[in-house]
């Protein structure tokens, strides 16, 4: 029997196929878009099982959080995650961590005498790991280095200073204090990062770096030498920035842990960010209609141009999700539809149906039952 498509089945199933096509093309557009922000999948790189969760919290100058805070958050995630039965294997780590800090601007000077003044970070914990910098030559400091006068410069910074961003080993001077240059870094590629990145020279130093260049916290006083002579550099312990990676063994352990150490609910001097899944399509298409709420953050932070650039990624893909949504809504209507069509039918034909199995049935039985019959015989 030969089967004749309607016009109207026809443009059903064209919008169908239409619907389906747009939904697969804003899926990878906006997979692409997001992962332009690596920094939110060190995750990954941590656990590819998927069992952990990256969070940043960000932190203003009145929640005066500093390294001894540090200390207190991984006391409370170990023992949070203690207490479900997750316990670090031998020799690994349960979890990652990084700290750091914007502070202020330095002067630079190479070994031939150029200088340079550039934006300088201090940072601690596996800081660089967090990062989805590009190295372009030597490599990243750590804590766990024996001496803490590594500097990672960037790429404007090494061509001011040296001319060349192969300088690993080179030596410069931050604020008359000497350091070896441990790498060097490319500048911001995409272009969220551009624009909030300010396009000054970076610098990045450890804590012992920061203290033997003279920074010192305005909580700290100053220590003295062997002598009792003043003059020694106070301690630096300032953190803006905390971010961690732990495992998360039911949705949302790792974040509310976190907000519950900080009490970020109830302060408008913290804030705390599932890197994670904020880039998860039914969360951004869900934010969509509230967009207008994350276009002013009315907090007392200052947040580093990585995650401003991921602020605008987010902005940029509510809609894109939101309207990925919306074109599965002929599919499922249509999927819905033939569901109906088929219980129809089967309604109607209920005791055709009925009778078409019972007489199955009893044919598979008939023959059966002859079988075994010749066999007997």
């Amino acid at each position: 029997m030969r089967f004749k498509i309607r016009k109207h089945q026809a443009v059903i199933a064209g919008i169908n196929a239409i619907s389906i096509a747009g939904a697969l093309a804003l899926t990878a557009a906006g997979s692409h878009t997001a992962r332009s922000q690596g920094y939110n999948y060190s995750a990954e790189k941590w656990d590819s099982s998927g069992g952990c969760t990256q969070i940043s919290c960000f932190l203003s100058e009145e929640a005066s959080f500093n390294k001894d805070g540090v200390e207190s958050v991984r006391s409370a995630l170990t023992k949070a995650l203690g207490e479900v039965s997750i316990f670090p294997e031998e020799g690994k780590s349960l979890f990652n961590d990084a700290y750091s800090t914007p502070a202020g601007t330095v002067q630079l000077r190479s070994e031939g005498q150029s200088h340079c003044e550039a934006d300088l970070t201090v940072v601690g914990g596996d800081f660089f790991y967090f990062r989805d910098f590009r190295l372009l030559s030597g490599a990243y400091f750590t804590d766990r280095d024996l001496m803490q006068d590594g500097a990672v410069i960037d790429r404007n910074l090494a061509w001011s200073l040296f001319g060349s961003d192969n300088i690993a080993g080179m030596k410069i001077s931050i604020n008359d204090t000497d350091f070896y240059v441990s790498g060097v870094i490319d500048l911001p590629s995409t272009k969220e990062e551009k624009y909030c990145d300010n396009g000054r020279p970076k610098v990045y130093i450890s804590y012992e770096g920061a203290k033997s260049i003279g920074l010192s916290s305005e909580s700290s006083t100053p220590y003295y030498d062997e002598e009792g002579d003043g003059g020694g550099n106070a301690d630096f312990t300032d953190v803006a920035v905390y971010e961690c990676i732990a495992p998360d063994p039911v949705e949302n352990f790792t974040i509310n842990t976190v907000k519950e150490h900080f009490n970020a609910d109830d302060n408008d001097t913290i804030m705390v960010v599932d890197n994670t899944h904020r880039f998860s399509p039914s969360v951004l298409a869900k934010a969509y209609r509230k967009r207008w709420k994350a276009a002013v953050l009315d907090t007392k932070l200052t947040l580093p141009w990585w995650e401003n650039a991921s602020r605008i990624t987010e902005f940029r893909l509510a809609p894109v999700y939101f309207f990925r949504r919306l074109l599965f809504v002929p599919p499922v209507l249509t999927a819905l539809w033939i569901l109906y069509l088929i219980w129809r039918f089967i309604s109607r034909n209920k005791g055709r149906a009925i009778s078409a199995v019972i007489d199955k049935i009893y044919q598979i039985n008939y023959k059966r039952h002859m079988k075994k019959q010749k066999e007997v015989k």
